[in-house]
């Protein structure tokens, strides 16, 4: 298969429109790589490139429908004949996977996706949202818990890439969120069916608030529902907010006293989740989220352990639900598998986060010692 044949098969692969002229955007392509061979004399630091021809394609093949899409006064047959457009969406594409692809900005990184401490992690999301992408989804009334679950593997993913990417106060911040979900999660599977319809009602009343329900008279209703309910609980009107995001928790089995239940996250979900030890940690990474000095200030190297050790901890705690929920829904032979591969990499896991505290406590311990604050620079 020559270079053509290889060219048009990726087309067909990732679904290229055949309406496009294909000779055309062969051309443009073999002039990009063409181009890539004098790259190193615009750009010394570079010197020369190994192109991946799949990435530059996309690059031009994204680029040329962008373009047609935006230039509604030309047509892709007009432009296949254009001498001076051919040369530029070469031009354009070459550049963009130059400086995308091999002079992309690099955020001072500790880590790589090759270091256990992350391959080991994102092999196991990578399984579980696999697995999970086999459920069925998005149907709150059945489907709340896989949902809520699926939602917290891939925020757990993107805390990986971001300190993968060395983006470690961006990560943090987002365990954030990945903790709000594991401990939403935590409580509605401890206390099953009575805070699942709760949270269901809940979730009503805030597509209510939103302005986002069928119709006027549908949403009055709602308020309706709302008032009464606050008031015989003796909540005034401007709990309303806090009652719609929180106030599913008074559902909750054992609540001697409504009024005695808080509804807020760090004293109400976190709390009835069993996480409350979170809350200092929590309390900081809401600072970064907030755009505190913490955000522009912190230490790279703390930000980057108290991300990852709490990454792990949510992936535990995650995990664990994911396991019980799988394994009863799963063949003997299934099982099998996903007990095999549970063995071989779990450990790694725990060995990584084990090492992961072990460097933690030394870095803490040093800045202490030399009397410095640990967390700023």
């Amino acid at each position: 298969m020559d270079d053509k044949q290889r060219f048009f098969q990726l087309l067909k692969s990732v679904g290229f429109p055949e309406h496009f002229d294909w000779e055309f955007l062969y051309r443009a392509f073999s002039l990009a790589r063409e181009g890539a061979d004098s790259v190193g004399e615009f750009a010394p630091g570079l010197g020369p490139i190994a192109v991946n021809p799949v990435s530059l394609a996309l690059y031009l093949l994204n680029e040329h429908s962008f373009y047609i899409a935006t230039h509604t006064d030309k047509t892709e047959a007009d432009l296949a004949k254009d001498e001076n457009y051919l040369s530029f969406l070469a031009s354009v594409a070459l550049d963009k996977y130059c400086t995308n692809e091999h002079l992309a900005f690099q955020n001072g990184k500790l880590t790589s996706r090759y270091s256990p401490f992350m391959s080991t992690i994102e092999l196991y999301l990578n399984f579980i949202l696999g697995m999970l992408s086999r459920y069925k989804k998005n149907e709150p009334q059945q489907t709340l818990i896989v949902d809520i679950m699926s939602k917290g593997f891939s925020i757990a993913k993107c805390v990986a890439s971001l300190l993968e990417g060395g983006f470690e106060t961006e990560a943090f911040s987002s365990w954030r969120t990945l903790h709000e979900n594991e401990c939403i999660l935590q409580v509605l599977v401890k206390n099953g069916r009575p805070a699942i319809e709760a949270y269901l009602r809940h979730m009503k009343y805030a597509a209510a608030f939103r302005g986002a329900l069928e119709s006027t008279e549908a949403t009055d209703e709602v308020f309706l529902e709302i008032k009464a309910n606050m008031k015989a609980v003796g909540l005034k009107s401007k709990d309303m907010k806090r009652y719609i995001e929180y106030g599913w928790l008074l559902a909750l089995p054992n609540i001697d006293d409504p009024m005695a239940v808080k509804l807020n996250f760090r004293d109400g979900v976190q709390s009835f989740a069993g996480l409350a030890n979170y809350s200092k940690v929590y309390e900081m990474s809401s600072e970064i989220a907030h755009s505190s000095p913490l955000l522009i200030y912190s230490r790279k190297n703390y930000v980057f352990h108290i991300a990852l050790l709490n990454l792990y901890e949510s992936f535990f705690r995650l995990e664990k639900i994911f396991t019980s929920i799988y394994m009863s829904t799963i063949s003997d032979e299934e099982k099998q598998r996903y007990v095999q591969m549970r063995n071989l990499y779990y450990w790694e896991l725990h060995a990584a986060y084990n090492e992961i505290r072990r460097s933690f406590s030394k870095f803490t311990s040093t800045a202490k010692n030399e009397n410095e604050d640990p967390t700023i620079n």
